[in-house]
């Protein structure tokens, strides 16, 4: 019996073994096509490298029959086999992170995670360019490692660059804020560091920027964004919405642009030529496909009725410009639209070599994949040390000290030997990466975090973020009596906001209020508020309750969240991190419809106007804030007071372009116009190294054109306590002077303009060459 037991110990440990023993091992993807030991393609000319890309995209398209190009026009594409060539499936993410969000991706083996950056709002308000590649490069690099092991594709539909107009939108945490010039900033330098340096017109992996465009709304009292019609002014299109997306393909490069469920102005933007073939490959040059957000196309057919048939919207959107269906609408219909004439072979044959040209540049159809640029990552390339440390230094930097009373921040691990850690989302792991994520590595919660520093006593208080009761109160508050120093962990989920979640209000959920304010009465030491959210929260009670000594927004701050926020509550790390977008008081919204896509304030029909360009109103705490442990003072070293813009002939001065006191762009010589040098001196005044972020933003001449300031640039940069460094500022007149008029045209107001960088302001006077203009 003995004898039995020991074999059958050996047989169990032996099947465990095989079983997990094998977990890290890597199965090598097959080649997508152009396999070298298949014989059928080794004479294909689409095969050959050496082949100029364009004339093997064509050799391929000639060979397909209609209806296997027709199946290669959605996201889940067929596999050829008469050809070698494998079924691929399109829809990837990688908003913040590889995700498995998409069905081109998944967990599990050698892979069972890839590393959770900090979702994107909380990146973009780091205001560091340099920061945002970096994460794009490890981000590529994960995917390209998980691509190898078969688990992933090489196309990625991030990142999400809409202007967060409403701070109700649900998906707001995921774009880098309300700023266009944020936001395009971000979009260019993000993509870059997906899809790598370019070189030979190749990608490393191939980004999307989505979603084209004005399109912030998702549920909404009823209006939901299968059926929105946006209502845009020319004016707010170009100086508002459409900037991230021209930046991400002008600057950025972007292999792809996704457009929208919603109408513009009556139109779906996926069936609208002007959008898509005018705009984002006409004007703009788009070297990459355009597809469309899933099943839009089955959307503006079904839902929209924008046509009388099926057929009739397949051929409306493949003749507008759209490469690719997210979804199986053009699979079903395509056919059919071609048999009635309702589009050629010739517009698929155009689709399909956008869409194959891109994955010719992945490098898709070079053969064995191990063999080529990026073949030898593998499972140890995801998850390192490196990346994660990255992840929370992402954290560390996107963090927003709002307030903080008498500096009770940092805390001290001498006076402070315990800490009540308090809240909803006070020991949460998932709620810190936020939506569009993968699996993270790991995590580190709030508690855990401040566990590491000082011993702590926690009360979750709410069951949840809705806090709807208040029975858990008691011993929230008998924490804080017992505490010296009280972390209050609030804020909201994405059971609050998401996709398809847009929130009814600014305030925080149920109970949250009541438990702050009780907790913060009980407390005997200094009482911390960290909220965690994607959006603005209304905590106007918590601003003017003395009792709450200092406010944090750490945003949804990915895995090593908890880790960060302890850092920056003790000190180890000076936050340095500023708004991306206005926090507003609930009454702002009270009577507002995020219906409403106007960015001007109209006072005759009382309304108040989108974002701090254009919003008059009071404000909880306004975009760009963010206080540090030390104080910086800001000298003016050297700036111009007057500028002569060169007009490029005599002829302009005949048009409208004097008669509205301002130069259209256009009609500038912007080749003859060097950048306006402003030269700053900003010295560290307090007693901690500390990194400061220069905000810059110009003011026009008065006018009715133009928001009253305008971010322009920012500069960060790090500074030791009692140090100075300058800062030089490139200010470009014909691109950071210039507003849009109604008409969607681009001028140059002439007049005095104000350029406003930290405390400081300096006035810069714009004339022509032939003479100033009185403003």
């Amino acid at each position: 019996m003995a004898y039995n037991i020991t074999k059958l110990l050996s047989l169990v440990s032996l099947l465990l073994c095989l079983s997990f023993c094998t977990i890290g091992v890597v199965h090598a993807r097959p080649p997508f096509a152009c396999d070298p030991h298949n014989p059928i393609t080794r004479g294909l000319k689409f095969c050959r490298v050496t082949v100029p890309i364009h004339v093997r995209v064509q050799d391929l398209i000639g060979r397909l029959t209609l209806q296997e190009k027709i199946r290669l026009l959605v996201n889940n594409a067929i596999a050829v086999p008469r050809l070698g060539i494998q079924g691929y499936e399109w829809w990837s993410e990688a908003l913040h992170g590889v995700s498995n969000v998409g069905p081109g991706t998944r967990f599990g083996g050698a892979f069972p995670g890839a590393t959770s950056f900090p979702q994107v709002i909380t990146t973009a308000a780091s205001f560091n360019e340099s920061l945002w590649q970096e994460i794009g490069r490890v981000v590529s690099d994960e995917a390209r490692a998980m691509y190898n092991g078969g688990m992933a594709g090489l196309t990625y539909w991030s990142p999400n660059v809409n202007i967060f107009r409403d701070p109700r939108w649900g998906r707001g945490q995921e774009t880098p804020g309300e700023d266009p010039v944020l936001a395009a900033k971000y979009a260019a330098r993000y993509v870059k560091g997906l899809q790598g340096d370019g070189a030979g017109n190749r990608l490393k992996v191939a980004a999307c920027c989505k979603h084209y465009t004005a399109y912030d709304l998702d549920n909404w009292n009823g209006v939901n964004r299968f059926h929105f019609n946006a209502r845009v002014s020319k004016q707010d299109l170009v100086d508002t919405y459409d900037v991230p997306f021209k930046a991400c393909v002008v600057e950025g490069n972007v292999a792809s642009v996704m457009c929208s469920y919603n109408q513009v102005n009556g139109k779906p933007t996926c069936a609208d030529p002007d959008l898509l073939k005018g705009t984002i490959r006409g004007q703009w040059r788009l070297n990459g496909y355009i597809v469309s957000d899933c099943d839009s196309v089955g959307v503006l057919y079904d839902e929209q009725h924008y046509t009388r048939t099926p057929e009739e919207a397949a051929a409306d959107a493949i003749k507008a410009g759209l490469d690719l269906d997210c979804g199986p609408f053009l699979a079903i219909h395509t056919e059919a639209a071609v048999r009635r004439g309702l589009v050629s072979q010739l517009e698929i044959n155009w689709a399909l070599a956008n869409t194959m040209t891109v994955q010719m540049r992945l490098g898709m159809f070079d053969g064995e994949p191990s063999a080529h640029q990026y073949g030898n990552l593998g499972p140890r390339d995801v998850c390192t040390p490196a990346h994660q440390q990255l992840a929370l230094e992402a954290a560390r930097q996107g963090i927003v000290l709002l307030e903080n009373r008498g500096r009770s921040l940092p805390l001290s691990t001498r006076r402070h030997r315990t800490v009540a850690v308090i809240g909803p989302n006070s020991d949460v792991t998932v709620t810190m990466i936020g939506n569009y994520a993968g699996v993270a590595c790991g995590y580190t919660t709030p508690l855990q975090g401040i566990g590491r520093y000082t011993r702590t006593i926690h009360q979750a208080g709410c069951t949840d973020v809705h806090c709807n009761g208040n029975q858990l109160f008691g011993d929230a508050e008998a924490a804080a009596r017992q505490a010296d120093a009280t972390v209050l962990v609030m804020g909201l989920d994405q059971s609050i906001e998401a996709e398809f979640v847009d929130r009814a209000g600014l305030l925080l959920p149920g109970h949250q209020q009541e438990l702050v304010s009780r907790v913060a009465r009980a407390s005997r030491g200094p009482t911390i508020l960290v909220l965690m959210s994607g959006g603005p929260i209304d905590v106007t009670f918590a601003k003017n309750d003395p009792r709450i000594s200092a406010i944090i927004w750490v945003g949804y701050p990915g895995q090593a969240g908890g880790t960060a926020i302890a850092d920056v509550l003790f000190g180890t790390t000076n936050p340095g991190g500023k708004l991306p977008m206005t926090w507003y008081p609930q009454n702002y919204v009270t009577h507002l419809p995020m219906t409403d896509m106007a960015m001007r304030a109209d006072p005759a029909r009382g309304y108040p106007g989108r974002t701090y360009r254009f919003y008059r109103g009071p404000v909880v705490f306004p975009f760009g804030l963010g206080l540090s442990y030390t104080t910086f003072a800001h000298n003016l070293a050297h700036g111009p007071t007057l500028v002569s813009v060169p007009l490029t002939s005599l002829k302009a001065t005949a048009n409208s372009t004097m008669l509205s006191k301002a130069v259209r762009v256009s009609h500038a010589d912007c080749n003859a116009l060097s950048p306006l040098d402003v030269h700053v001196d900003v010295k560290n005044t307090g007693s901690m190294d500390g990194t400061h972020t220069l905000l810059v933003f110009t003011s026009p001449p008065d006018g009715k054109w133009a928001a009253s300031k305008q971010l322009v640039g920012f500069h960060k940069i790090h500074i030791a306590a009692g140090s100075e460094k300058r800062v030089r500022i490139a200010v470009h007149v014909c691109k950071h002077l210039s507003v849009v008029d109604r008409f969607g045209i681009r001028r140059i107001p002439l007049g005095e303009h104000k350029l406003q960088i930290g405390d400081l302001s300096h006035n810069v006077s714009l004339q022509t060459n032939l003479g100033e203009i009185k403003v």
